[in-house]
């Protein structure tokens, strides 16, 4: 690369940027409210510096070259970088307390909102946003310096962070309160080989923790529906369309209403946990720093209770705990 490089200027990055979100140059002049022309022109004089091709013409609009991925991943940590000066400056100025951005993997929604209301009975000015979506998703926020901590049950492997653990995570079989297996305690899986499974997608942690319990079983459980979504599953299953393996932090609601049972098998629950996850290179500014330092001391505190909920019908004898 160039070393006239080092004069890029953040015009031209923001550029690149509004180019690579929005595939044409039409659209990300929209978005920069700049003239074609002039986004055009920005572009030209990033990739002359770059000594290198940064676009690349496609069948279904603009895309990134590895080099040009290259440079968008530096926007992306000068943008990062720009966004705490602009927090920390405001912190010194006393307009705000600052800002957290949080994110969590979708299981996660079923607590994090409770811990979220927790640290801002303590501290009211603080402003915290808070992204969902599933691994994948939240891995890459975590990897754009979009966000300061995040909540996941498996941290990145590729990616260096500091881990610090909140607390278990159950896995359960969950169905329908009239299932034929509702009452019974210590069922074989086996017992379970002729059900019809309602399953997470395949790739999801709790897809993969199914398959792995059952592997061990020497079993393959029929899948009937692969859905997305732990609540349409939920509906699912008490709408008797099958039975299914699932976070038992998902269904704390429905098994006080008594519209779902924990089925009693051996093996059961799977316990993973939960982590509090952040970069290790990335700056926690003070309002991150107290939110970090929160969870880890009060995170369990807002874990759903499972024990006692572990069986819908009866106790088992055996004493299960989630």
């Amino acid at each position: 690369m160039s070393r006239q490089f080092r004069t890029v200027s953040i015009r031209q990055l923001r550029a690149l940027a509004a180019l690579a979100e929005t595939g044409s140059i039409t659209a990300a002049a929209g978005k920069l409210n700049l003239t074609q022309p002039a986004v055009t022109l920005q572009l030209r004089n990033l990739q002359a510096l770059a000594d290198l091709p940064l676009i690349q013409r496609s069948s279904d609009g603009m895309r990134l070259t590895d080099a040009g991925r290259e440079v968008l991943a530096l926007s992306e940590r000068i943008e990062a970088a720009i966004a705490a000066c602009e927090t920390s400056l405001e912190m010194i100025a006393g307009k705000t307390a600052g800002r957290i951005s949080i994110g969590a993997v979708s299981t996660a929604k079923y607590f994090v909102p409770f811990a979220i209301s927790g640290f801002l009975k303590r501290h009211p000015k603080i402003d915290v946003h808070l992204s969902i979506g599933n691994r994948r998703d939240i891995g890459a926020e975590l990897r754009n310096y979009e966000l300061d901590i995040a909540i996941m049950g498996r941290p990145p492997v590729d990616l260096e962070v500091d881990v610090h653990l909140i607390g278990d995570h159950p896995h359960v079989i969950i169905a329908p309160t009239a299932h034929r297996l509702a009452r019974k305690d210590g069922i074989d899986p086996r017992e379970l080989a002729s059900e019809t499974f309602v399953t997470r997608e395949p790739g999801s942690g709790t897809r993969s923790l199914m398959e792995q319990f059952f592997g061990g079983a020497g079993i393959s459980p029929a899948i009937g529906m692969e859905m997305t979504s732990n609540e349409t599953i939920k509906q699912a299953v008490i709408a008797g369309l099958g039975i299914a393996f699932i976070s038992a932090h998902t269904v704390a609601t429905e098994l006080d209403e008594r519209r779902l049972v924990i089925l009693d098998v051996d093996g059961l629950p799977v316990v993973r946990q939960w982590f509090v996850v952040s970069r290790k290179d990335k700056v926690l500014l003070p309002p991150a720093q107290a939110m970090l330092d929160f969870l880890k001391a009060e995170g369990p505190h807002f874990l759903p209770r499972t024990h006692g909920r572990m069986r819908l019908t009866r106790p088992s004898p055996r004493g299960k705990r989630g």
